[in-house]
């Protein structure tokens, strides 16, 4: 089965997920082709200097410099430049000059002629030409259990919240947000730990939820579970108050 890849220039843990999905995929499968888009939430366009100042702005300065130092860190040795990490692994890039619903986007990902799609940290609201372009469908991960939890940012909203649980969902897109039915969930405890323990906790077992995704797409064994609309919880980027009661719950990002 074929594979494309849609995600993000992300530089913090999008190199380690990768790895580990390459190492986990089942030989019945291979990936053909990664989209990667600028590291913006849903597509929005900020430059540099704006999503540095709000990232301080909201989440701190010992947030904001931590995060600053390990940015430069992984790009001066290179484990965080996405495009080049790919190379190495020899997949191909998918150059997009315009966003993913271009008409021109949707034919240069239909050359790679994919089986299906896949989703990891896709920063866009996906169309129907998109969502259809594969006959498999398209996969995402999300890093909370559906249906409560939808949007942005569900590591730090399960801390803030005082769950005692949290999970992943790998589900089929749709064009709604979080919104399609789910084909694998997988839970975990989530007492005590930091956000960044939960990001890498739930990156992992996220990569082995689409690991078996995939094996359960390509061999027809798949069982729906319905990602009800009736109970979802929809959170979007955090505020100054809402980072301020994070830290007055106890909860930590590091």
């Amino acid at each position: 089965m074929r594979i494309v890849i849609i995600t993000q220039d992300e530089p913090f843990y999008l190199s380690e997920s990768i790895d580990y999905l390459l190492e986990i995929i089942p030989r019945h499968s291979s990936i053909v082709g990664c989209v990667v888009a600028s590291a913006s939430p849903f597509g929005k366009r900020e430059t540099f200097y704006q999503k540095a100042k709000k990232t301080a702005e909201i989440f701190g300065v010992h947030f904001f410099f931590r995060y600053a130092l390990r940015f430069l860190w992984r790009k001066i040795t290179g484990r965080g430049r996405i495009r080049a990490h790919l190379r190495r692994h020899g997949l191909n890039i998918i150059e997009l000059e315009n966003e993913i619903n271009h008409p021109d986007s949707i034919s240069k990902i239909s050359d790679c002629k994919p089986d299906l799609l896949i989703s990891i940290l896709g920063n866009q609201i996906f169309k129907r030409d998109i969502i259809e372009l594969a006959p498999k469908g398209c996969l995402n991960l999300h890093t909370a259990l559906l249906p409560k939890y939808r949007g942005l940012m569900p590591t730090f909203w399960v801390l803030r919240n005082n769950e005692r649980e949290t999970g992943v969902s790998v589900f089929f897109v749709d064009e709604g947000i979080d919104s399609g039915p789910i084909v694998i969930q997988k839970r975990i405890s989530i007492d005590g730990v930091t956000q960044e323990q939960l990001i890498r906790k739930t990156k992992k077992i996220g990569m082995e939820a689409i690991a078996e995704a995939v094996d359960l797409i390509a061999t027809d064994k798949i069982e729906l579970i319905h990602n009800d609309p009736s109970l979802m919880t929809y959170f979007s980027f955090p505020t100054k108050k809402d980072v301020e009661e994070f830290k007055s719950a106890g909860k930590k990002f590091f």
